[in-house]
């Protein structure tokens, strides 16, 4: 059974924080699914991608083409099947399910906007209404620290 993770981004921007967590992931051996639907922050996510963190490049591949069930990470807005964790970004849905059949969910929002801290404040709720264990991460001086945490089932 999973968790949601919710990262709450303030001092880095989603295109510093999502590879860094989809490296950590990877390094997990978890194939990841990023989903969003806006096609202009989907682009934008795959143009970070292929610049790679400093440290290595992120093999990814868009949705939609012939090669997906190949691709070790995924951006899109599709079904979580087959994958062990889904980043949801730019307000995607997530449920209840997924969050248990999968390792992880990881679910980031931009702490400036408020329809953002909006839509994670209900992701939040709903998710453990429905027995879901969940973590919320908040930025403090540049460093990640867990601010709440919620078992499942509670």
């Amino acid at each position: 059974m999973g968790a949601a993770f919710f990262y709450h981004l303030t001092d880095s921007p989603l295109e510093a924080t999502l590879p860094m967590l989809i490296g950590k992931a990877r390094g997990a051996g978890w194939r990841v699914l990023v989903r969003g639907s806006d096609a202009s922050l989907i682009k934008r996510l795959d143009e970070v991608l292929w610049q790679g963190p400093d440290d290595g490049f992120l093999p990814h591949g868009l949705a939609g083409g012939p090669h997906d069930a190949d691709q070790p990470v995924l951006i899109g807005d599709v079904p979580s099947d087959g994958f062990q964790c889904v980043m949801g970004v730019g307000g995607a849905d997530v449920d209840a399910s997924e969050v248990t059949d999968l390792e992880r969910v990881c679910i980031l929002f931009d702490g400036h906007d408020e329809v953002a801290l909006n839509r994670a404040r209900s992701q939040w709720k709903a998710l453990t209404d429905a027995g879901c264990s969940a973590q919320y991460w908040a930025q403090e001086g540049g460093r990640w620290t867990k601010k709440a945490e919620k078992e499942g089932g509670s």
